[in-house]
């Protein structure tokens, strides 16, 4: 049909008549009206027009052709144009465009290269695309231009085309710190050895290092403050690239020295007190900057007590803060241009007004971005709180290790009141069920969604309750508020949003039904709609990035202020949520597209599990191994067979019921087997009751192993975090219901399993969190044998990342710890 259908149009092409006139189409418009451009100047004219590799640097926002020997050579911060030309047997000439970006180039660079790439396409008049490449995500053509190796080279070859702005140089400041009350004063001083007194901590801000300098007679609690101060001020004007270093009178290292006058070595002079045993700060006088009519004001504001206060401070208006030895402009983020030239001027003017230190310096203050100096000049704004820094192993080693002793002398502030009560006790299956229906009994509507690629997209009803650990969903649900009075029969009106097109289902719009009470006057009935965000272990923030930004914005010009969103991760749901699935909820490993297309080609065992309530039973994915199995649970294994059986069967789906198992879970297993796991009923389902399993049942599993009997550990499973970041050691409970994802990398855990007490402790943990949370821990562990002398516990150290068998048994569906952000090798 399609020779019939090309020689009837040759037929008719050559039967027109002369008089006929061509329309020309939309593309032969734009090639007419398309400007001719000379890129003579940025490109030769023999650049493709024969075979071969070219490619270019951009340099100062235009392309710098490269010699061969550097093909294949990238730095890190640089971006490159590279063109590829072939002869085709025709004897064309084909063009392949690439342009190179940098993780570390600037944005002239990475703009400027996708610019010529364009230009050069229309300096060849070639109509190929043009590839974008960034480093280390090179697609394998681009790989194949260079022999598939290419050098990455740390900096940059070229400049960038960007005005570059120099930071000021830093002026290194010298600090004697004192305590009143609650606030910390932070008084200039001479940067010379001259200003040290032994009666008191000096901050020595040099630029990279940030130097505590303690006295002898100095007082351990100021210093300590003085190093919170000095955390602060290198987390919030630095940006967290300064070090920050202690050191006490008898034992200055030669660095503080170096940095305080520029000799390694410390001073002939003695360290003498000089400094006046009623030495009172300097009074603060706060100005406000005016214009008058023709001339300038500068009235002050009068302080109660002394005291200046953040409210004071308006955000249309511009304040000199006089401290004799400092002053501070600071400006409002509403003030206009003639009163920031004011407060300029006038700054200056005062500043020479009044005799001061030579070290007295003018400093800048935007609002919003207030330096840590300035912050302190003020009460209550950004109080210090009390922390402990002195708990160090040297310390420990030096003052010893008894807990008691130490925290008598030093009064450290502890909470251990967890750990001396009593575990939550489970929930019984009637009150669970209870549970679910009181919270199912408000739900009016449940409206499901899943990300598939950059959208949002309705989610198919056959999968409600699977889950992905790589993908995110949103649940829209509409609750209804029963109102006090008598229920009435109410309408009901359908409302539609459109939403993005989806494309599984091949609809125009995406229409989300909710359902609206149409109440009489006499009678307000009101609802609220709950979304929740349910983001998978290995999926990342890009979902949520998403949600917030398309689908969020939807909901909230639907429902306003009656819409609320709750984020949740997996296996972190709350009871609500699990409620509206009725305990089949399966969460499957990898992405929802990827494994139902391309998936179900080999074995997969699921394990449900149910931790303190039946309302937290989740079916989970785990590890295909015999050695998984345990005789206190129910298992879902789907086995496809490599070839066909005797039978003619492609696989089974074994529901596998442990002999010690609950048996209000066996029935629920099977239904979830059957809706859930077995897709399209594809395999039929078959029941395997522990010790009477059949060989294709081992085989799948990769041969019979020994696996654990004994599932008592759920009765007595705690957890315990132990952390000190409310400036004293604390220990909290998590629930009953844990998960992996509970371990907090930052702080020390304490796991008991009813055998076993583990003090599990994480990469980024500090040597104060753990000596005390062994002290914790051995507290615990003699509370216990005197509450269960019957069992004994006995405590053992995990490191994270070599967690033994007893250790992961008490969390569901233990997998391989995530990398947090800037930990990657």
């Amino acid at each position: 049909m399609s020779h019939i259908a090309g020689a009837a149009r040759d037929q008719l092409e050559h039967e027109l008549p002369t008089d006929y006139v061509k329309v020309p189409t939309w593309k032969d418009k734009m090639e007419q009206q398309k400007p001719h451009l000379d890129y003579s100047e940025v490109f030769d004219e023999d650049v493709g027009q024969d075979e071969g590799i070219w490619v270019w640097e951009i340099e100062n926002f235009y392309p710098s052709i490269l010699d061969s020997s550097m093909h294949g050579h990238f730095y890190d911060a640089d971006c490159y144009l590279i063109l590829r030309t072939r002869r085709e047997e025709s004897g064309s000439l084909k063009h392949s465009i690439f342009y190179w970006i940098g993780e570390n180039s600037s944005l002239d660079k990475g703009m400027c290269a996708a610019v010529h790439a364009v230009n050069l396409r229309n300096h060849l008049g070639a109509t190929c695309r043009t590839e974008r490449e960034e480093m280390n995500d090179e697609s394998d053509d681009f790989l194949e231009l260079f022999g598939e190796e290419i050098t990455y080279i740390e900096g940059a070859r070229t400049a960038s085309g960007f005005y570059t702005v120099e930071k000021a140089a830093h002026v290194t400041r010298f600090y004697r710190v004192s305590v009143a009350g609650n606030t910390i004063e932070m008084e200039p001083v001479p940067v010379s050895p001259d200003s040290l007194d032994p009666r008191y901590v000096f901050l020595l801000d040099a630029g990279d290092t940030i130097w505590i300098w303690s006295g002898r007679k100095a007082r351990i609690t100021v210093s300590n403050k003085a190093r919170l101060f000095a955390v602060k001020m290198n987390k919030k004007d630095r940006k967290g690239r300064a070090e920050i270093e202690s050191c006490a009178e008898l034992r200055t290292p030669e660095g503080f020295w170096m940095a305080l006058y520029g000799q390694p070595n410390k001073p002939e002079d003695p360290i003498v007190e000089h400094v006046d045993a009623d030495f009172v700060p300097e009074r603060r006088r706060l100005y406000q900057v005016q214009i008058g009519m023709g001339f300038l004001e500068l009235p002050q504001i009068e302080l109660k007590h002394s005291v200046l206060k953040q409210d004071m401070l308006d955000t249309k208006c511009a304040y000199i803060l006089d401290c004799t030895s400092d002053i501070f402009l600071w400006v409002g983020r509403k003030a206009n241009r003639l009163v920031k030239m004011a407060g300029q001027k006038m700054v200056v003017e005062l500043h020479a007004m009044l005799e001061r230190p030579n070290y007295t310096i003018i400093s800048r203050e935007t609002e919003g971005e207030e330096s840590t100096i300035f912050r302190s000049k003020f009460q209550g704004w950004d109080d210090i709180i009390p922390f402990d820094f002195t708990r160090t192993a040297d310390s420990v080693q030096r003052r010893g290790a008894d807990l008691k002793i130490i925290m008598e002398r030093d009064k450290i502030k502890t909470d251990l009141a967890p750990l001396f009560l009593p575990r939550q006790s489970a929930m019984s299956e009637e009150e669970a069920n209870q549970m679910m229906e009181e919270c199912n009994e408000d739900l009016e509507l449940l409206e499901p969604f899943v990300l598939e690629g950059k959208k949002f997209v309705r989610l198919p009803q056959e999968e409600l309750g699977t889950f992905y650990t790589m993908d995110c969903y949103v649940f829209l649900c509409r609750y209804e508020v029963i109102p006090e009075e008598d229920e009435t029969d109410l309408d009901e009106e359908e409302i539609e949003l459109s939403g993005e097109k989806n494309d599984a289902a091949g609809d125009d719009t995406d229409t989300i039904q909710i359902f609206k009470r149409k109440e009489p006057e006499e009678v307000q009935e009101d609802f609220k709609c709950v979304v929740y965000f349910w983001q998978g272990r290995d999926a990342n923030n890009m979902g949520w990035l998403h949600f917030t930004f398309s689908l969020q914005k939807k909901f909230e010009g639907l429902f306003k202020d009656k819409l609320e969103v709750v984020r949740m991760y997996q296996q972190q749901e709350n009871h609500k949520f699990l409620s509206h699935f009725h305990k089949k909820f399966v969460i499957r490993r990898g992405r929802r597209g990827l494994t139902m297309n391309l998936g179900g080609h080999w074995p997969e065992l699921f394990l449900m599990r149910a931790n303190g309530s039946a309302v937290c039973t989740r079916t989970i994915q785990i590890d295909c191994r015999a050695n998984q199995l345990n005789s206190a649970f129910c298992f879902i294994l789907r086995a496809p067979f490599k070839i066909v059986d005797e039978n003619g069967l492609e696989g089974k789906v074994f529901v596998w019921y442990g002999s010690k198992s609950n048996p209000n879970h066996h029935d629920l297993c099977l239904q979830v087997a059957n809706e859930l796991i077995n897709r399209n009923n594809e395999f039929p389902v078959e029941i395997v009751r522990e010790s009477d399993e059949p060989e294709k049942f081992w085989e799948c599993l990769g041969g019979k192993k020994k696996y654990d009997t004994n599932g008592d550990f759920l009765n007595f499973t705690r957890l315990f975090r132990c952390t000190n970041e409310k400036g004293y050691f604390v220990v909290s409970e998590k629930t009953v219901d844990f998960c992996q994802d509970d371990l907090d990398d930052d702080d020390i855990m304490i796991l008991d399993n009813g055998d076993l007490v583990f003090l599990w402790m994480g990469y980024h943990a500090s040597e104060v969190e753990l000596k005390l949370a062994y002290k914790a821990a051995q507290v615990y562990v003699a509370h216990m044998k005197i509450k269960e002398p019957e069992r004994p516990r006995k405590l053992v150290l995990s490191l994270k990342g070599r967690e033994s068998r007893r250790f992961t048994k008490c969390f569901h569906a233990w997998g391989k710890h995530k990398i947090p952000a800037g930990d990657e090798v």
